[in-house]
């Protein structure tokens, strides 16, 4: 199963997840319904009465079920980072000098640059002893990775790159969207057992306990079917997370560069006698999102599949025995995450950077492959980014004071008037002091391999999103105007330009950001011509190659559509029209769509670091994640 097929799958399992949730709400209704019945039939109400009633019960129980769901679902509007805060989880900053945060930053960093998708915030569960992780959020653009203190104590570097290419598949699969939607469908029917409990405790604490009696039995019956209604709705977790955690490790082994690594830390949670549960009582609402098991539910309510047929499904030949000689061993001697790494030599490296002016060959079904799938080779790549990136310029990204000087440096243009223009834009929005960084970080920048921007952009990005809201817009303002300074926007600018737009639009406001679209190809013809129009210009020396790639794209794309070639007359800005509608089209058409894309920036076989940077672009625009070296098949 492919990217695309992913989300088109969690857009099936999210009208089921509401479907199952229907018949929970109708059942919980009815259970009500009766309860108030019985006990007016007891007090001898008239038919009238009775019916009256029942329709004041039916109303209020939706309305408590809805507004409930709604309210804690609004709470978890910030994004991933509230989910974590709400557990007890404390951020790691981006410029930590503790070994063990650094490492795993920097393990977070990489997948995130393998990826294709912007850097996630980070926590860390300090008071968990046992070895767990999760993602949460509403999209990649607000996602937070959370690990245990467990995991960073006795994880090694292998181990710890499979947990987190195990979470990372979750954020690429849309799971986490469906994550949070459970958490407040099942807070809204818990409501009930709450509202419930309360009324019982103070009706039977007062004093005219004949008055008190309906009260009393309308509240018996709350506390009976919420808790009910509690039950069915751990039923439709478990059910919908245990094949999801499947698909994640064997994500993760496909990913990872050491396939062994997530079958160690699954048998170190097996292993240790912590295991994966968590102590925090906040675990129960968020356990269908864990790495591991986080609670301890078994058969129907478990949310995870058992521990030993994880590690087979990796390692086939493995059996409980092993599992057990492993606990016993750990019992005397825990292991130590880091001790091991230090053991094993680790080294990072063993990537590969193409020279800089190279044109490589692709083919379009391989980079599809690529899309929301990274593979071990793109890791292998992005260890090789990371290795290439200056540490002045790395530190420079995750630098309160820096960043944002760096991604100015990133577009100051080597020509004195037109960088005299940029270098007034900045001091008319900035300062002194933001120029002279600026200027400072340039000389770098100048010198770095152009596929290393857009990554080294993509390491600035969790420190941008720390910015209060008018600073933020202050800072697209004067991207924008580096951007045109010299009256053109080249490939480059608009990527880094275009990404950052998006990225911090998005994280401003989570909740209402993408969602799988429903838009079919026809309805999108236009904007599917300008795309491909802009990728035949840009990617081809001639006009005549250039109508030779927009035919080979169209004909991908929309074979039976007569719109003919047109050169975009607004340069690679008149994209900006066409994204809407673009990102509004179904899983499977965009899968069209990319391939279509591939087929006319590759008409000679070869594409450029430019032509792939706008490649990157248009799929990070349209949420369907690019690592940052094509495919050549």
């Amino acid at each position: 199963m492919n990217f695309f097929e992913h989300q088109e799958a969690a857009r099936r399992t999210s009208k089921r997840l509401v479907l199952l949730f229907a018949m929970a709400v109708i059942g919980i209704v009815i259970a009500v319904d009766f309860g108030v019945m019985v006990a007016l039939g007891v007090l001898s109400k008239s038919p009238g009465q009775i019916t009256g009633a029942l329709f004041l019960s039916t109303i209020v129980t939706l309305a408590v079920i809805g507004i409930s769901s709604m309210v804690r679902m609004a709470g978890l509007r910030g994004g991933g980072g509230k989910v974590a805060v709400e557990l007890g989880a404390t951020p790691v900053a981006e410029d930590t000098t503790d070994f063990q945060y650094r490492r795993l930053r920097n393990v977070i960093e990489e997948i995130a640059i393998a990826s294709g998708v912007p850097v996630p915030q980070i926590y860390v569960l300090e008071e968990e002893a046992a070895i767990n992780a999760f993602a949460s959020g509403w999209a990649p653009t607000d996602a937070a990775i959370t690990v245990t203190r467990g995991a960073l104590d006795h994880l090694n570097r292998d181990e710890l790159q499979g947990v987190i290419a195990h979470e990372f598949s979750h954020v690429l699969n849309g799971d986490m969207r469906l994550n949070i939607r459970l958490i407040g469908i099942l807070f809204g029917i818990l409501v009930l057992g709450i509202i419930g409990r309360k009324v019982l405790l103070n009706v039977r604490g007062g004093r005219n306990s004949k008055s008190g009696g309906p009260i009393l039995a309308v509240a018996l019956v709350l506390l009976i079917v919420g808790y009910v209604g509690l039950f069915f709705g751990r039923l439709i977790k478990a059910g919908l997370s245990r094949q999801r955690e499947y698909l994640a490790d064997a994500s993760a082994v496909q990913f990872t560069r050491q396939t062994t690594g997530i079958a160690g830390a699954l048998k170190k949670v097996g292993g240790l006698v912590d295991g994966s549960k968590l102590v925090s009582p906040e675990a129960e609402e968020a356990s269908h999102m864990f790495f591991g098991d986080g609670i301890g539910y078994s058969a129907l309510f478990a949310t995870h599949p058992p521990l030993v047929r994880r590690i087979q499904a990796l390692e086939p030949g493995f059996d409980s025995d092993a599992l057990d000689r492993l606990a016993a061993q750990w019992a005397q001697s825990p292991p130590d995450g880091a001790e091991e790494d230090r053991a094993l030599g680790f080294d990072g490296g063993s990537g590969y950077l193409p020279p800089a002016h190279a044109e490589l060959p692709i083919r379009a079904t391989a980079v599809i492959a690529q899309v929301g799938a990274p593979q071990e080779n793109d890791y292998q790549r992005a260890s090789a980014i990371g290795e290439r990136i200056p540490d002045a310029l790395q530190a420079a990204s995750r630098s309160l004071d820096q960043a944002i000087p760096l991604v100015f440096a990133l577009l100051l243009d080597p020509d004195a008037g037109v960088r005299a223009q940029q270098e007034a834009s900045i001091l008319q929005r900035h300062d002194d002091k933001t120029l002279a960084a600026a200027s400072a970080l340039s000389a770098q920048v100048a010198n770095l391999h152009p596929m290393l921007r857009l990554p080294l952009a993509a390491l600035v990005f969790p420190v941008l999103r720390r910015r209060p809201r008018p600073e933020l817009d202050v800072f697209i303002g004067t991207v924008d105007a580096l951007v045109k300074a010299d009256g053109q926007v080249s490939l480059f600018e608009y990527c880094l330009g275009c990404m950052l737009h998006r990225q911090l639009t998005e994280s401003l406001d989570p909740s209402a950001n993408w969602s799988a679209g429903r838009r079919k190809l026809p309805d999108a013809q236009k904007e599917i011509a300008l795309l491909l129009g802009v990728m035949a210009h840009y990617g081809q020396d001639s006009p005549a190659e250039a109508q030779r790639a927009y035919a080979a794209g169209m004909n991908t794309v929309l074979p039976e559509a007569s719109l003919g070639y047109a050169p975009p007359g607004e340069g690679v800005g008149a994209l900006d029209k066409a994204w809407p509608v673009l990102d509004a089209l179904d899983p499977m058409g965009k899968s069209v769509l990319i391939e279509g894309l591939v087929a006319a920036v590759s008409l000679d076989g070869k594409v450029t670091v430019s032509e792939s940077e706008l490649l990157r672009t248009v799929c990070a625009v349209l949420h369907c994640p690019l690592p940052p070296m094509l495919e050549r098949g």
